[in-house]
């Protein structure tokens, strides 16, 4: 998939929620694309930290540029009445909507990491990006561990 097209998709779908045109289901739809594109691209980043796949620095930095990008697009996804508790598709807990100020706190630091993770790859120094991944991967989790259903 041409990474203008996802910018323009997303981008267009965000201005869908905003202005309420979208369904509770797709916003959660939404939401969800959104991670599982980061995921994916995370999954094969921490193959490489791990040894378990070759480490290409190339292929890292395109993955870290599109998960730093992605980064920023789920929170439009967020609309209230769209948790686990509402909408079995949902894996999100409705305790999230209470505590709105923790997770944009939590998601401008995903952001940041990502972003610092995207400019140490471009460097390939495959010890810095292994320390950064470390520190990237803990703002995921932070969310996950506290606002997400397992």
């Amino acid at each position: 998939m041409n990474k203008m097209w996802l910018a323009v998709s997303l981008s267009l779908l965000a201005n869908m929620l905003q202005a309420g045109e979208i369904k509770p289901e797709s916003a959660i739809e939404y939401r969800q694309s959104a991670f599982h594109i980061m995921g994916w691209h995370f999954k094969t980043m921490g193959a490489m930290v791990k040894g378990e796949i070759p480490f290409n620095k190339e292929t890292f930095s395109k993955k870290a540029d599109i998960v730093a990008f992605v980064s920023t697009l789920p929170s439009e996804g967020f609309l209230k009445g769209t948790s686990s508790s509402e909408f079995v598709e949902s894996k999100t807990k409705a305790l999230l909507w209470e505590k709105m100020d923790d997770v944009k706190a939590k998601a401008e630091a995903n952001q940041k990491e990502t972003k610092a993770l995207a400019e140490i790859a471009k460097t390939g120094d495959e010890k810095a990006i292994k320390e950064q991944f470390g520190k990237t991967a803990k703002t995921c989790k932070a969310c996950h561990d506290d606002y997400r259903e397992e």
